[in-house]
């Protein structure tokens, strides 16, 4: 089955889609391309209340409904206060730690449509002058925006429409390697969402229809942890896509598709697990099976939600999750044949 995935389609669009800011809450032009690119593959659309999407794609039956979720919703900011020196406090949106965005180029979002580039730093941002600049502590009270504008004073920031709890994106600084590496910011989980639409662009170029009809559930609000937790009530069986974690005790590389079996949630379900298992040796995908303590998913807010669903988590193996995350195109391509083999067998 991988040999049928469209490898320069599923680098394009996840390229795309990572240059396109969308901190949780601020995914509405991110949903349009979404809703476009869907429309384009010939799929229908639906834009939820809560500002995701629902695709569906018809199947053999219709009398179990299977979802796949993905989120394409980001870490990111907000604007906190402005200062008076003209610099501008931010409150974090989703779990990331401040060292991984000290010195990092940022854009704020006004209401009105501008868009204004600054850069993360500390209060303390030179050694020069700081003594203590090494050693202050890296958390929000610590940590400003400078602007890219002459601004010395609050009310010269207020000029220039930047408000409170205007939106902050940062630059995702995305590189794709010949060797098949893809380095970027949110990749979590925007990887997932490519692969989803990789899985779509395959079953409309072959021609194939999936056993069950699939609903695909886009959310925008997962890094503040209730992504899914509004699904169609149809939905049977929800299974996420979404990163693989990678580190201490855990097994997954970026060239496999992670399976989790357990998260900060509880367990996912026996059977999914278990068929997903059997579906990557039968394919001889690259495949781990892992434990998350301290993540959850997409799956896990509709089931925290109260759905009566089964629920699965999978994805391709992250490096660095939530900081400078890594991952390799044969991890998307290993989820992508997995979630073909599931929803075609």
């Amino acid at each position: 089955m991988k040999e049928k995935i469209n490898r320069e389609y599923v680098l394009k669009f996840l390229q795309e889609i990572l240059n396109t800011p969308s901190p949780s809450g601020f995914c509405w032009k991110i949903m349009d391309k979404i809703k476009k690119e869907t429309e384009r593959l010939g799929y229908s659309f639906e834009l939820t209340r809560k500002g995701g999407g629902i695709i569906t794609i018809p199947g053999k039956n219709d009398d179990y409904i299977v979802g796949l979720s993905a989120h394409v919703d980001t870490l990111g900011a907000m604007v906190r206060s402005i200062k008076s020196s003209g610099t501008i406090r931010f409150t974090s949106i989703g779990g990331y730690m401040m060292s991984t965005v000290e010195g990092e180029y940022c854009q704020v979002h006004t209401r009105d449509g501008k868009v204004y580039d600054g850069t993360v730093l500390t209060v303390k941002p030179s050694v020069h002058v700081y003594s203590d600049a090494s050693d202050l502590k890296r958390e929000e009270s610590n940590m400003e925006i400078r602007l890219d504008e002459s601004v010395t004073s609050s009310e010269d920031v207020e000029n220039l429409g930047i408000c409170v709890g205007d939106f902050i994106s940062f630059d995702p600084r995305v590189v794709i390697k010949e060797n098949g590496y893809i380095k970027s910011r949110h990749l979590d989980d925007k990887a997932g969402t490519a692969i989803l639409f990789g899985l779509m662009e395959m079953f409309k170029r072959e021609e194939l229809v999936p056993t069950n009809t699939l609903k695909l559930v886009i959310s925008a609000y997962e890094e503040v942890g209730h992504g899914a937790s509004y699904i169609p009530h149809d939905i049977d069986e929800l299974i996420a896509i979404d990163m693989g974690a990678m580190g201490d005790d855990l097994t997954c590389t970026e060239q496999d598709v992670s399976i989790c079996a357990k998260d900060s949630s509880g367990p996912y379900d026996y059977q999914i697990i278990g068929k997903m298992i059997e579906l990557a040796k039968e394919n001889n995908l690259n495949f781990a099976v892992d434990i998350y303590p301290r993540y959850g998913s997409d799956a896990s807010a509709a089931l925290r939600a109260g759905h009566n669903i089964r629920g699965g988590l999978i994805g391709p193996g992250v490096h660095a999750s939530h900081g400078m995350e890594r991952t390799h195109i044969e991890g998307l391509l290993n989820s992508i044949a997995l979630l073909a083999g599931y929803t075609l067998g």
